[in-house]
């Protein structure tokens, strides 16, 4: 399997690069996490005008069609400039869904909304990781449905303008729904989280929603939600790739710098033997991430690598940013050191949507159904 970038790829990695360098300096990631929204909309305003955020939608929204490998091309980016913008949310969970399940008229307008900035969309998947089916409840009223029911830390949810929510019927099937989350009987509760980002909890009390917000078809939720999780789970391996990435060319930079008795940090052997295996977590990120986008881009079965490269991204991530911040000595324990940014990146990007060892579990039982089923 080939998996060099082609030149459409590269130019994109390359302009993303080059506008998150620029824009989201240690200075600027500062002023925006003291800010009350902790959303840089400047810089999400300059990802809409350089065409990144289109990049990945399909040719018929305006978009470069680079999907789901472009998608994790631009969270790294993101992840390496721990940049506070939607860009997960509105990407891999939210405008992705939409271009393979969503109707012509969901699709022309929320694609449109999303290349040029306009529109923040996120999905609520917790409860659907966890394999306990939605948490929210789906009961038919008239030609429409009521919504009942609570999800827990929905990424980006204070900024959403749509939330994709599926929920779940009194037969045992379920629906994803695109709901407006400033409907009556819906309540938005932000969550500061430790990474100083701003995710929510979705509370909703009969919200009446019409048959048209339905995604995909109705009673076929499980299909369309585990489509969402492979996406959901390769994008945050994506991000926690870019933030290991740039936790270990800090650290490299520091050991080499540092002096004690006489010499570099580097040279001592354990350093250097901590600092490799770091580069070797990421290295794996960041292959079994592009293998898992690559499949599920391809219309291949990808969940075991989305898995695999979510587990690893959780577990490996997790030594990256321990190991990257102890080496730092005692400034790596300084909260507005940032290095310490990227320790508190990846330790939230370790338990998002489920820590190792859920995930861990999860891919068990995902190989022991392919094994029965093979039998």
């Amino acid at each position: 399997m080939d998996f060099s970038y082609d030149a459409q790829e590269r130019a994109l990695a390359d302009l993303a690069a080059e506008v998150f360098t620029e824009r989201s300096t240690a200075a600027r990631v500062a002023a925006v996490e003291a800010s009350p929204e902790r959303f840089d909309r400047d810089l999400w305003k300059m990802l809409a005008e350089t065409g990144l955020l289109a990049a990945a939608l399909p040719e018929a929204a305006g978009g470069a069609g680079l999907g789901l490998v472009g998608t994790a091309l631009l969270l790294e980016q993101q992840g390496r400039r721990v940049a506070h913008v939607p860009l997960l949310a509105t990407l891999a969970l939210g405008a992705l869904p939409l271009a393979t399940f969503g109707t012509d008229d969901q699709r022309g307008h929320w694609l449109a909304a999303v290349a040029t900035g306009e529109a923040v969309l996120t999905a609520a998947l917790g409860s659907v990781h966890e394999r306990h089916g939605p948490a929210v409840v789906a009961t038919r009223a008239g030609d429409g449905w009521h919504l009942d029911g609570t999800e827990f830390l929905v990424p980006s949810l204070p900024y959403a303008d749509r939330v994709l929510v599926p929920a779940r019927h009194d037969d045992g099937s379920s629906t994803v729904f695109l709901l407006d989350p400033a409907l009556p009987g819906a309540e938005v509760e932000t969550v500061r989280t430790m990474s100083r980002s701003a995710h929510g909890n979705l509370r909703l009390a009969g919200v009446r929603v019409p048959d048209t917000d339905v995604i995909g078809e109705t009673g076929r939720g499980g299909d369309t939600a585990r489509w969402m999780l492979g996406r959901a789970y390769v994008g945050l391996a994506a991000l926690q790739l870019g933030v290991c990435e740039e936790a270990v060319r800090l650290t490299a930079e520091y050991t080499a710098q540092r002096t004690q008795f006489g010499r570099p940090l580097s040279a001592n052997q354990a350093v250097a033997i901590r600092a490799a295996d770091a580069y070797l977590d990421t290295e794996a990120i960041r292959l079994m991430t592009l293998e898992a986008a690559w499949r599920l881009d391809h219309g291949l079965d990808g969940m075991p690598q989305a898995l695999g490269a979510r587990w690893w991204s959780a577990e490996g991530g997790k030594r990256v940013v321990h190991a990257t911040q102890h080496l730092h000595g005692g400034i790596g324990a300084d909260i507005t050191h940032p290095v310490h940014r990227y320790f508190l990146w990846g330790r939230e990007l370790d338990v998002l949507l489920g820590g190792a060892h859920g995930l861990l579990a999860l891919l068990g039982a995902r190989i022991a159904e392919s094994a029965e089923s093979a039998a």
